[in-house]
Parts: C-alpha cells; sequence; structure tokens
C-alpha cells in the first residue's frame, strides 16, 4: 500500500517548514521531503573548513526574521533558536581604511556618517525614522498575500504621495543615491544592499530594496543564531513534529503525479509514489516546479515559457576561512564587533563596474564581499582560541568567459575558484584587513557551480530563487500566472523565495502560502494561530 497524507511539502528549507507547521497545525496530516541529507535548505549549517568550525552555508543573519510574525507563533525561541544580538549591525568599510559602522543606537548611527556628510546624516535619520513610521504598513505587505498589479496600481494613484512612492519603487540605486546624498560613501552604504538581491547600482527597483534592507537592520537588528542558523530549521522540523508532522530527507521528487482532478502525489526519484489526499506544496525554486514537478503538458506553454525568461540575478562565490586568531579591520575595532561588513569599492560607479564585468562574464577585479564576524559574534561557532570568519562574494558569472583581474587564467569554475580566492583574499588583506592570509587555518571555497551542486535551488550559483526586480516582485513574483502561491492545478502550490516577498529568511513565503491554502479549504488562520501559539514546547 501508497503511503498517504493530507499535505506533502517539496522542500525542508525555512519557508517549507513553516507552510508544513501551519498546515499542521490547522490538523493536516504533513509530509515534508528533502533531497539533501539533512533539512534546512538555504539555512545550513556545516563543518566546511575543520572540525568545530561551524559555518552557515548560505543564509547567516536573523534579518527580516526580526519583524516576523512566524517565530512568535510557531514558538522557535522556545524550541532551541537563541539569538545573540550585536549593538554594530553591519558596517562598510572602504578600501582607504575608513567606513561606516550602523549601530542599533540611532544617535549613534547617525554621528558615523555626520564624519562624512552632515547633511548625509541628516537624510539618512529621516530615512531611517521613515522606516519606523511606515513598519506596520511593511510588515504587513511582506506576511500577506499580495494585492494584484491592478490593486497595487490603483491605490498608488489614489493615495497622496501614492505617485512618489511608485516613482521610488521603480529608482535605480544610482539616482536615488545621486538625489538623496551628497557623498559617495553614503551612497555606497545603501548601494550595496541592492546587491544582496541581485539588484545592481543601475538596475530598476534596486533603491527601494537597499533602503529597506538598510533600515530594517538598523532599527530592529542584525541577530545571528548561536550555533548557526540550521537552529531555526530544526526549530520548526520540532514544531512540526509535535503535530505529527514528519521530515524525510536524503528523499528527492522527481515528479507531481496529477489526474484530471489535481495531483494526487508525488514519484521519487528511486520510483516511490507517495499519495497526498488535498494537496502538494513546492518549496523548491519556481524553475524546478514548473520544468520539472509538472512540465510544461501540464502548466501549459505560456507559463513554461515565461518561466524560461526567468531571470536568477547574478551568481555568488563564498570563502569560508578557519583562523588561528582574530584579525582587525583597518576600518577600527568596532568593525569587527559588526554582524557583518561590507567590503565594496570606494563609490558606487566602481560597485556598477564589477556587475558590468559579471554580466559579461567577467571575473570582476572589485566585487561586492560581505565579511561575516561569525566566531567574534558567536564563539560557539569555532574551536577555543580559533576564529571563524565567512567573505560572499556578490556579483561573480556563472559561466564564465574573461578576467578583469589578470590572475586567474582558467574557464572553468573547478580550476578558477582557487586562484580567484587567493586574489580575493590578498585585496583584502591588502585594503581592509591587514595580516589577514598569516592566520588562515584553512579555506574553502564554493564557487557557484559548486553552490547549484550542494542545493539544486541555489540555481546557477544564485542564492535568492530570482532577482527582486519590478517586474519579478509582488503579485508578479515569479511570474503573474503563479503571483499569488496557486499554480493552475487546483492542488498544487508554492511557497519559496522566488515568490513574494523574495528572500531574506523571514519566512514569509511559506506563511503567505499558508495563507492562501486555508482561504481554499475553508479553514480560519486565526484560528490555527492560536493553535500554534498554544502547542507546549515539551
Amino acid at each position: 500500500m501508497q503511503p498517504n497524507h493530507d499535505a506533502i511539502i517539496i522542500g525542508a528549507g525555512q519557508n517549507g517548514l513553516a507552510c508544513a507547521c501551519y498546515l499542521a497545525a490547522a490538523g493536516l496530516d504533513v509530509l515534508v521531503l528533502e533531497r539533501y541529507h539533512t533539512l534546512g535548505g538555504m539555512t545550513l549549517t556545516e563543518e566546511l573548513t575543520l572540525p568545530g568550525f561551524l559555518s552557515d552555508v548560505h543564509a547567516s543573519g536573523y534579518q527580516l526574521a526580526n519583524i516576523s510574525p512566524v517565530p512568535d507563533e510557531l514558538g522557535l525561541l522556545s524550541r532551541g533558536v537563541e539569538l545573540i544580538e550585536p549593538d554594530i549591525v553591519y558596517a562598510h568599510a572602504f578600501p582607504d581604511g575608513r567606513g561606516i559602522p550602523v549601530s542599533r543606537d540611532l544617535d549613534r548611527t547617525i554621528e558615523a556618517i555626520a564624519g562624512f556628510s552632515q547633511g548625509d546624516a541628516t537624510a539618512c535619520r529621516m530615512l531611517f525614522e521613515h522606516y519606523r513610521a511606515e513598519k506596520p504598513q511593511i510588515v504587513a505587505s511582506l506576511f500577506s498575500p499580495p494585492e494584484s498589479f491592478a490593486a497595487t496600481a490603483r491605490a498608488m494613484s489614489a493615495t497622496p504621495g501614492g505617485m512618489d512612492a511608485y516613482r521610488f519603487s521603480l529608482q535605480s540605486v544610482r539616482s536615488w543615491g545621486n538625489e538623496t546624498f551628497t557623498t559617495e560613501e553614503v551612497r555606497s552604504l545603501f548601494g550595496a544592499f541592492g546587491l544582496f538581491v541581485g539588484s545592481a547600482p543601475d538596475d530598476a527597483g534596486g533603491a527601494e530594496v537597499a533602503w529597506l534592507f538598510g533600515a530594517v537592520l538598523q532599527a530592529e537588528g542584525n541577530n545571528l543564531v548561536k550555533g548557526g542558523m540550521h537552529h531555526v530549521s530544526l526549530a520548526m522540523a520540532a514544531y512540526l513534529e509535535k503535530h505529527g508532522g514528519t521530515v524525510r530527507t536524503s528523499a528527492e521528487v522527481d515528479r507531481i503525479v496529477v489526474s484530471d482532478s489535481g495531483a494526487t502525489g508525488v514519484r521519487l526519484t528511486d520510483g516511490e509514489e507517495i499519495v497526498a489526499n488535498r494537496l502538494v506544496v513546492s518549496s523548491a525554486d519556481p524553475a524546478q516546479l514548473v520544468q520539472r514537478f509538472l512540465g510544461a503538458d501540464v502548466v501549459g506553454q505560456d507559463i513554461a515559457g515565461h518561466m524560461e525568461r526567468y531571470e536568477w540575478g547574478d551568481a555568488t562565490m563564498v570563502m569560508y576561512v578557519a583562523l588561528d586568531a582574530p584579525v582587525s579591520f583597518a576600518a577600527g575595532d568596532e568593525f569587527e564587533q559588526a554582524a557583518h561588513v561590507h567590503l565594496t569599492p570606494p563609490n558606487v560607479a566602481e560597485m556598477a563596474e564589477a556587475v558590468n564585468q559579471c554580466r559579461a562574464g567577467q571575473i570582476p577585479a572589485r566585487p561586492l564581499i560581505v565579511a561575516w564576524n561569525d566566531s567574534i559574534i558567536d564563539p560557539s561557532r569555532a574551536p577555543e582560541g580559533r576564529h571563524l570568519k565567512k567573505f560572499v562574494v556578490l556579483g561573480v558569472p556563472y559561466a564564465i568567459t574573461g578576467d578583469s583581474t589578470g590572475r586567474v587564467a582558467a574557464r572553468d569554475w573547478d580550476q578558477a575558484k582557487g586562484p580567484y580566492a587567493d586574489y580575493l583574499l590578498e585585496m583584502i588583506e591588502a585594503s581592509y584587513m591587514p595580516g589577514l592570509r598569516e592566520h588562515i587555518l584553512a579555506c574553502e571555497v564554493h564557487s557557484p557551480v559548486d553552490l547549484e551542486r550542494k542545493l539544486s535551488s541555489a540555481v546557477r550559483g544564485t542564492i535568492g530563487h530570482g532577482a527582486l526586480l519590478p517586474y519579478q516582485k509582488g503579485s508578479m513574483r515569479p511570474i503573474p500566472e503563479l503571483g499569488g502561491y496557486r499554480t493552475p492545478i487546483p492542488n498544487v502550490y508554492l511557497c519559496d523565495s522566488g515568490c513574494h516577498p523574495g528572500a531574506g529568511g523571514s519566512m514569509a513565503a511559506g506563511r503567505n502560502a499558508a495563507q492562501v491554502i486555508h482561504r481554499d479549504l475553508k479553514l480560519d488562520f486565526d484560528a490555527t494561530i492560536a493553535a500554534a501559539r498554544a502547542t507546549p514546547t515539551a
């Protein structure tokens, strides 16, 4: 007899697990299937360099999770999630040894910015305070299914200042930075955040994302999870188990089985079939759902064609570095106490040039590097007396056609990643962290190809399930036909970061999809939240 469940969730990342938890709290029998040997998806924590050194493989900071209702509703902080809250939430270092530390203390942050420009400091205070004033509306928009494009347009046109908001939603980082700030340093401080979600300085829509990320972290913090981000996923799995749900790892889905009445289950790559009595939800990337799990014969040629042109954004390379001692930043001791530090060229124009090199297939000479101070913030990440850092290189080509460094001859990532990592570590040492290389015990490099091999949803070495572009946001994310967490198959849904509101570790897409499923099943989501909060931890 085939095993059967009310709901099958494909993928045990944070969104898949969040969706599973809400469905289980509503009384459904839920099975989560994960192809990797452990759960977590983009929130894996593993020993990548040496034994005892715990690196977050992809997502690191507990960022948008700070404004998410999910941790409170599912009681994650009582299920093994312990947060560490650094006062310096992020910092921006420049090659000349200067930098801007951003603190939870707004006055202290404004004082640091005033060292570059009093006018820019005043502008930043207004931007940070604007987020605080708009926070309820922002949170509601992120943690609710998106309105249709038509409804959004009507609301903007009818609201005082709505067209200014529409203009801002389409502005590039360079356009907005030039009209808002006078110094390249402050333009770069915000501009770096656009690259987190695949939005370059000249891409439309980058300004809003850059402001939001920068403002949320300043106001809410950039916490790290003690022991690694994996604990968030483990806590949700523990919650799911309390409600009778199950997670199976090393269980790769090959196909969603569909009949005339809808999905009836899934087939694994080993041939096993599992029955879904009510619904199937995919938290894998949207291309896998459309092209592999369903196929053009099921979704139709229009949806399949629209998914073919989906834009993934620029690829990523990561260097995980074990150290025998702490290494200071040239910009000052405060920078080592920051959750993460942006290491960038001195201006937006050079940041844009690095992206241009990447998109031309060139290995960029000065990409944006995000340095995570893992073990300084969380000593449990490394053995006593040792340290661990993670350098995320944002904006490298997936397919190499050339080299802007003059140091990398190979055009295959398996051969190119070593020389490129050596080049970048030398650059980091020379411009930002003197003495870095002499303290390196081990360095594990994951190229874009490695990231994709490790986790299939890291499509083309990207980490956000699709670039956050104006035509891939809100109800148009990933594509308009799938923008409401539903597919053309009435009982097949999606809940990955390729849905609204995108990446950021917020678990929003999983919760939002659960709301849609509740409506379709005529279940009371408020009652489910009440039941979720009442679930004992012991």
